[in-house]
């Protein structure tokens, strides 16, 4: 049996009222933080409760997520105890790196002296000061505030991580308008600016938008380029995630496989990060909202459909990055003479019928003009019943798509966003029954289907995301290597 459990703090209880082996699991975490999970470490753990539960030859493992890190304990009966270990793992904290200690202050946000670094670690003094001089010396760490602490003599200092070292631009781009932003080196940010574009223009053409655009927020922070340590773009078209360039957008004319990093560093000299919008949007909603959940799904629904899928905390892009592309899924069940051509040049797919477009294209055929998702959205607000009749209809398919991916991933949320989200007490009404009806009992036992509450979920995953490639301890040691002097 397998149990999984979030840390986060050490002040969050942990409790398991659906398993039996809650008492062992408070046995190991009563105060989770994380120097209880250390100490276990060098002594096993006793849970005479569970005894009656364990069976001889029976193991018990429960997995404790803390600080990035997973921590492995498994039980089992001895001398008619139970007994817990911790079974061996790939401790971020014991490599012999300044770097492996950022993920501990990222998740720190009010700091942590040098004996509370050394406590949540186990790592010696000398080595925690080596470490910790090291990250200050670089720009990573500052040690602005003191606490007094528990005992007399000088206050210890507190470190931090340096939220001014740097900032992070995203650009979160749709089919019809972008949404510019200027982040702190933790992601969180501090100016964004929202305006109109239209992405068949080409690549030439938005980039130096772009560039534009992050050139005012820069001017307005008082920010210099040099400080710039890197660009996020998200686009509503598949990415091949490890060549960072778009394929066979169906929208976007003139970018398959255009080199957007190089047209970005005419303006910028740092690296540029590009990533499907639907992927950005998940990763936003799950850091925002959601960050404890095993598994997110989110539907955006706009000018387009797509989805963006979060597993354990992680962006999953499948093998090449097409992962959750469901707007270009032929939709089954419908007549092929009559299937509506969609932008991707195939006949029949999910987005062909329930796309923002095709919703205008639709509702302008039967007499009522909409040029644009919005006006769409306008006819529907007045109470026209054509319009009222296409979200329905968009709604059901758009759920029978979904259903689908409940059905192989199990998520525990489903977040619908993008325009037509807005008018949740239609489309949201109506594609929860669709999925709760055509997904397996057990997939929907737990899951919950909701709106998006934020404003802008793709500018907070790109951020976060930027935030997570600049604070990786491979990224911090890389630069920690350049800028050590030789002997």
């Amino acid at each position: 049996m397998i149990v999984t459990c979030n840390v986060r703090s050490a002040a969050l209880p942990l409790e398991f009222p659906e398993h039996p082996v809650s008492a062992i699991a408070a046995a190991v975490t009563t105060a989770p933080a994380a120097r209880t999970v250390r100490r276990v470490r060098k002594r096993a753990i006793s849970a005479p409760s569970m005894s009656d539960f364990v069976q001889v030859g029976q193991s018990v493992r429960i997995n404790v997520h803390y600080d990035f890190q997973v921590h492995n304990y498994e039980f089992e009966k001895r001398n008619g105890r139970c007994q817990a270990d911790l079974m061996p793992s790939n401790n971020v904290w014991l490599r012999d790196t300044p770097g492996a200690l950022i993920p501990l202050f990222r998740e720190h946000r009010d700091g942590l002296t040098k004996s509370e670094t050394m406590r949540l670690t186990g790592l010696s003094r000398t080595a925690v000061s080596q470490r910790i001089d090291a990250l200050v010396e670089a720009g990573y760490l500052t040690s602005g505030s003191t606490t007094a602490g528990d005992v007399r003599g000088r206050p210890a200092e507190r470190f931090t991580m340096h939220v001014r070292r740097g900032v992070l631009l995203v650009a979160d781009t749709g089919a019809t308008e972008v949404r510019t932003a200027l982040c702190d080196p933790l992601g969180a940010v501090l100016e964004e600016q929202c305006g109109p574009l239209d992405i068949t223009e080409g690549p030439e053409q938005i980039l130096s938008l772009i560039a534009a655009r992050f050139d005012d927020l820069l001017q307005r922070a008082g920010v210099a380029h040099d400080r710039v340590l890197r660009i996020g773009l998200s686009l509503p078209g598949p990415v091949d995630h490890d060549r960072q360039r778009v394929v066979r957008p169906p929208i976007m004319t003139g970018w398959d496989d255009y080199d957007i990093a190089e047209r970005l560093a005419r303006d910028f000299a740092c690296p540029v990060t590009v990533e499907k919008d639907a992927n950005a949007m998940a990763l936003g909603e799950y850091r925002q909202v959601y960050p404890h959940t095993p598994a997110l799904v989110f539907v955006k629904i706009g000018t387009g459909v797509g989805t963006g899928l979060i597993i354990h905390g992680d962006i999953y892009r499948g093998a090449d990055g097409a992962a959750g592309d469901i707007g270009h899924v032929p939709l089954h069940g419908q007549p092929t003479d009559k299937a509506p051509q969609c932008r991707c040049g195939n006949d029949g797919c999910v987005e062909a019928y329930a796309g923002g477009w095709a919703l205008a294209r639709d509702l302008s055929a039967a007499g009522f003009p909409a040029r644009s998702v919005n006006e769409f959205i306008d006819h529907v607000r007045s109470g026209n019943r054509m319009a009222l009749q296409l979200v329905k209809q968009a709604a059901t398919i758009v759920g029978t798509a979904v259903s689908d991916i409940v059905n192989m991933v199990n998520p525990r949320i489903v977040v619908f966003g993008g325009q037509l989200a807005e008018l949740d007490d239609i489309l949201l009404a109506t594609a929860r029954n669709v999925i709760y009806g055509r997904s397996l009992p057990l997939a929907t036992r737990n899951l919950r289907i909701a709106a998006t509450t934020l404003s802008a979920p793709g500018v907070h995953g790109l951020a976060q995301l930027l935030a997570d490639q600049v604070n990786s301890a491979a990224a911090v040691d890389a630069i920690l290597t350049k800028t050590a002097p030789r002997e």
